[in-house]
């Protein structure tokens, strides 16, 4: 069986390719069309998702200007709506913000398609976004969206867990329609206990020196012996730097502002923006990773070829859902279709059990939640 699947806000393909390498036993998934409004992330979509097909059906508008009534027809949806407004990283303005609001035109995909399931996808923040009101209200819309409306499983998966060698926590919420009286399940976490290391993933195998997207970031001398002096792990507030080499910032001090990988630690988060201090720092030489780098702690292949100009490319790898971790819950979702069991969390460790009662929420639109 081939799902046809649609997609808005694509991005690079982190979730595309997620679902395009995921198999189980004839079940696949085929993309059909996607959306996004950055040139270069379209480019890169239509390269590594569509092979590279210049008639592929990637279009590159706002998601407001796309006339979802022409598009073709799809039974399966991935949409990682933004995040700019549920990121503790900002001011978590939710559904007052420009981007909070934009999740309703996956709404709008699912009503006019009635897809057999979908995957929407964001920030951990979205759960206490506008005092965690955001979150119940897209929950609620999701759920009583198209003819049927959706059986629902949200949960905050630490992709460290799922054999990604980065802490880089995301909520992904599944539906299934209703009709189809299948359940989906959270796969079981495997690498809790031991999980995947930022050198691992950097140096086995090594990188080509003539890889795409390999290129050095060029530092200040003075950055670059500030380097030298920061063991693994520790950030540009580390006490063993020399005063005339430290920032003079006042106020918060991110983590994160020159913060070198530990070899025996996943990465942290690997984010898309973010001025000097922000690019991820190699634990051993006194410098930033490469994009090529940064995208292997996201677990996108060597081949996978992102498009756009370096700083471009740097925002794809940081926004992007890592492949690995979205292969892993297709692959859960085409077994509950196959009907095959696998490994699974009997609830989700996250909510403690989330109860959706769908006929009370299609009568008044209130999520029934049982802590």
């Amino acid at each position: 069986m081939i799902f046809k699947m649609g997609e808005i806000f694509n991005g690079p393909g982190g979730l595309g390719y997620g679902a395009k390498t995921a198999d189980v036993k004839g079940y696949q998934i085929d993309h059909v069309w996607a959306n996004d409004y950055d040139e270069s992330a379209c480019a890169t979509y239509r390269r590594n998702i569509f092979n590279g097909d210049p008639n592929a059906k990637v279009y590159h508008c706002p998601v407001q200007e796309l006339n979802i009534d022409e598009l073709e027809e799809i039974d399966a949806f991935a949409f990682g709506f933004p995040c700019n407004d549920y990121s503790i990283v900002g001011e978590q303005k939710g559904f007052s913000g420009d981007f909070g609001p934009l999740y309703t035109y996956g709404v709008k995909v699912i009503n006019k398609f009635n897809p057999k399931f979908f995957v929407a996808e964001n920030v951990g923040g979205l759960q206490s976004a506008n005092d965690g009101s955001a979150f119940v209200n897209i929950l609620a819309d999701l759920a009583t969206a198209g003819k049927y409306g959706y059986r629902l499983v949200p949960h905050l998966y630490k992709f460290e867990e799922y054999g990604v060698p980065q802490s880089r926590h995301r909520i992904i919420i599944v539906g299934i329609r209703e009709d189809l009286n299948l359940d989906y399940k959270i796969p079981s976490p495997f690498t809790k206990d031991n999980p995947k290391t930022s050198k691992q993933a950097i140096e086995v195998p090594p990188i080509p020196v003539d890889a795409e997207n390999h290129e050095l970031t060029r530092h200040t001398a003075k950055v670059v012996e500030m380097l030298k002096h920061i063991p693994p792990g520790e950030n540009a507030w580390y006490e063993g730097i020399p005063e005339h080499l430290r920032l003079k910032v006042k106020g918060a001090r991110l983590s994160q502002i020159y913060r070198r990988l530990h070899p025996d630690k996943p990465s942290y988060t690997v984010t898309g923006s973010g001025g000097g201090g922000t690019h991820v720092y190699h634990w051993e030489e006194p410098r930033a990773l490469t994009n090529r780098e940064r995208a292997r702690l996201q677990t996108f292949p060597d081949h996978f070829i992102f498009e756009g100009q370096k700083e471009k490319v740097r925002q794809q790898v940081g926004m992007a859902v890592p492949p690995a971790g979205a292969k892993i819950i297709f692959e859960a979702i085409l077994k509950t279709f196959a009907e095959e069991p696998y490994e699974s969390l009997e609830e989700s460790q996250w909510w403690k059990g989330l109860k959706i009662d769908l006929k009370e929420l299609k009568n008044d639109k209130q999520l029934q939640l049982t802590l």
